[in-house]
């Protein structure tokens, strides 16, 4: 195994606190228990936003605390889902009196911990509402999960339900918004390496060298099936069709195209993949108003790919395009 680390026990703690030096700008950590908070939380009047969830899929989540986005994230350890203790304290650092949103990934520790958190935080007088984003096509149970994964939609999820929040939008309004956002949201994903978890120091699973994962999860889960390695665009098209199918997505939809890699893929083959969406795309008739290609959502060093599709409407398009201000995320501010 090699990695830029020194004990594989503090990675989280000590990336965390990195990332707080890197960018003391807009938000602030807090060690004990451990989550990133939003530098300007809580804001009076405003529904505050806190997700979370294992590490090692950065930037999520805490790449994407600031304005216009989230007001807190709660990293656990490597793949790993944070107990309800930072969770709780994250939801009571952002409640500015109009109630927290959670946006949780379909994990079953992921779950049932923010619901634990949300029981405590009612306890204390805090409203909290969750969506749980369940976007992945590949399968429908896996090794983490009851339904549905939860994978690259979430940060779609979590851009505009942010956005909606920083308008003033009621708790209620802010998370039915979410809720539509995931109900238009499909992914699937490709793996062509496993990723090594450095408290394991082995790789995840194991793929021969001409072998690929098609319909792989965010933590190395299996997925649909296992083939020989192929050219980019039959690789596209295996994951693009069964997304395209599954809402289904028809001619004149408007769309956000999002190719997103795992964490070891380059940009140059990103956008080569995103080339060939875009075509399938364009002989469907579906339009592509708005495009994220890059490593958003990753599986530490594993190389490979995911198509996420948005099927959007005005209001989507109107609060994706708001200013944000994070680490990961960054416009018209």
């Amino acid at each position: 195994m090699k990695k830029i680390i020194n004990d594989p026990k503090r990675v989280v703690d000590e990336s965390v606190a990195g990332f707080g030096l890197a960018h003391a700008d807009i938000i602030r950590v807090e060690l004990d228990p451990i989550h990133v908070v939003r530098a300007d939380a809580p804001i009076a009047g405003k529904v505050g936003i806190v997700s979370g969830g294992g590490s090692g899929h950065e930037p999520l989540h805490a790449g994407y605390v600031g304005f216009g986005m989230l007001d807190a994230a709660v990293p656990g350890a490597v793949f790993t889902s944070p107990t309800p203790d930072p969770i709780l304290a994250a939801t009571k650092a952002v409640d500015g009196g109009a109630g927290v949103l959670h946006i949780v990934k379909n994990y079953t520790g992921d779950v049932l911990n923010f619901e634990t958190a949300a029981d405590l935080a009612a306890a204390d007088g805090i409203t909290a509402r969750a969506v749980v984003t369940n976007d992945d096509v590949a399968v429908k149970d896996s090794l983490y999960t009851a339904g549905r994964r939860g994978v690259a939609g979430t940060v779609l999820v979590e851009k505009i339900a942010g956005a909606a929040a920083e308008r003033g939008d009621s708790l209620d309004e802010v998370a039915d918004l979410a809720e539509r956002v995931n109900a238009n949201a499909r992914s699937m994903g490709l793996a062509l390496t496993p990723c090594i978890v450095p408290h394991a120091g082995e790789p995840s699973f194991t793929l021969a060298e001409d072998e690929i994962e098609i319909g792989i999860g965010i933590h190395g889960e299996p997925g649909r099936e296992r083939i020989k390695l192929e050219p980019a665009d039959g690789l596209v098209d295996r994951l693009i069709e069964p997304v395209l199918d599954d809402l289904p997505y028809s001619s004149g939809d408007r769309v956000l195209l999002f190719v997103n890699g795992m964490g070891g893929t380059p940009l140059i083959e990103l956008y080569l993949a995103y080339r060939r969406a875009a075509e399938v795309l364009d002989e469907r008739g579906i339009t592509i108003a708005r495009s994220l290609v890059g490593n958003y959502i990753t599986s530490l060093e594993m190389q490979g790919m995911s198509i996420t599709l948005l099927k959007l409407d005005d209001e989507m398009i109107e609060l994706w395009d708001a200013p944000v201000q994070t680490a990961a995320l960054r416009w018209g501010r």
